[in-house]
């Protein structure tokens, strides 16, 4: 057989042996109960594996947090994976969301009020969907980026991350302040 011959024969891997191969585990209403703990942690029951704090990391946090989540336990490592949210129902789904909006907690900034850039950090001040805030980013344009079309991520000194969904709302003063920043 030649390697053309065995690479097509290859290519056609099905989705279930393609999981086998990458060793995923894929979590269905079927195989997987989620709990929340008394410390209000997460909590999954999987197959004969019970796990008493497990944390939901998002494969597309920016785009899409519903589908492919990765549940890991406190180690990092991966229990499983959540093709969809849509497969759960709808008090698990609830339990994820709350723990996804937790571990990816972002405020948008609504107004920029103020950046200044002073020794290779910029100090901004900027009212957010959680209120006013005050925070220092270090230079550098690995903490202000793009991460699609006209969003901007902004993560700070303490790693707190904020967002500004649009940058085609902001006004012409404001775009002008953060404008050095990325």
């Amino acid at each position: 057989m030649t390697t053309i011959e065995t690479h097509s024969m290859n290519s056609e891997l099905s989705e279930t042996e393609l999981a086998d191969a990458a060793k995923i585990r894929y979590l269905t209403p079927d195989n997987a109960k989620f709990s929340k703990t008394v410390g209000n942690t997460l909590s999954i029951h999987f197959g004969e594996e019970e796990h008493s704090a497990v944390y939901v990391h998002c494969s597309f946090p920016h785009t899409n947090k519903r589908i492919f989540l990765s549940v890991r336990t406190v180690d990092n490592k991966e229990i499983g994976m959540i093709r969809s949210l849509d497969d759960f129902p709808q008090d698990t789904v609830d339990l994820l969301e709350e723990q996804v909006k937790i571990r990816y907690f972002t405020p948008e900034i609504t107004k920029v009020l103020d950046v200044k850039m002073e020794f290779g950090y910029s100090y901004w001040e900027a009212e957010t969907t959680a209120g006013l805030s005050r925070f220092t980013v270090r230079g550098g344009t690995s903490n202000v980026k793009l991460v699609s079309e006209g969003r901007l991520l902004i993560n700070d000194v303490n790693g707190n991350r904020f967002v500004i969904p649009s940058l085609d709302k902001l006004s012409d003063t404001e775009y002008r302040l953060i404008e050095l920043c990325m």
